[in-house]
């Protein structure tokens, strides 16, 4: 009955959520550019999750360094951000968001309508 009690408990038991917050490397350009995002709380509202550029390699565009990447992501369930938008350096135009994690894999879409353009990026630390 012990047995029984307890797989019916971890059933029933939510997915435990990963840890979004560190830094993050986008993935390589075929020019060999990437960003390295530090993904963190918003500083004005710490239910949001919010990401800064850290790091821009392989690039003569160091102005971007220091500025907002992803804004204002809600939790949306275990490991799923969503109503958060984020910013595409290579046309400045910003994007409605969403975020899915899988271990040290971050899965970052921006999107209009229903028409989507996401990056894997990996966890740096």
């Amino acid at each position: 009955m012990k047995k029984l009690l307890a797989a019916l408990l971890l059933l029933g038991a939510p997915a435990m959520a990963q840890d979004v917050n560190g830094t993050w490397k986008t993935e390589t350009s075929d020019a060999g550019a990437y960003l390295e995002v530090r993904i963190g709380p918003c500083s004005y509202d710490t239910a949001k999750t919010c990401g800064v550029i850290a790091k821009a390699v392989n690039t003569d565009n160091q102005s971007i360094v220091g500025k907002a990447i992803i804004k204002d992501m809600h939790a949306n369930g275990a490991n799923r951000w969503n109503k958060g938008t984020i910013w595409a350096p290579d046309d400045d135009k910003t994007y409605r968001s969403n975020m899915a994690l899988s271990g040290n894999v971050l899965q970052v879409e921006g999107c209009v309508a229903i028409f989507c353009r996401g990056q894997n990026w990996t966890r740096l630390r």
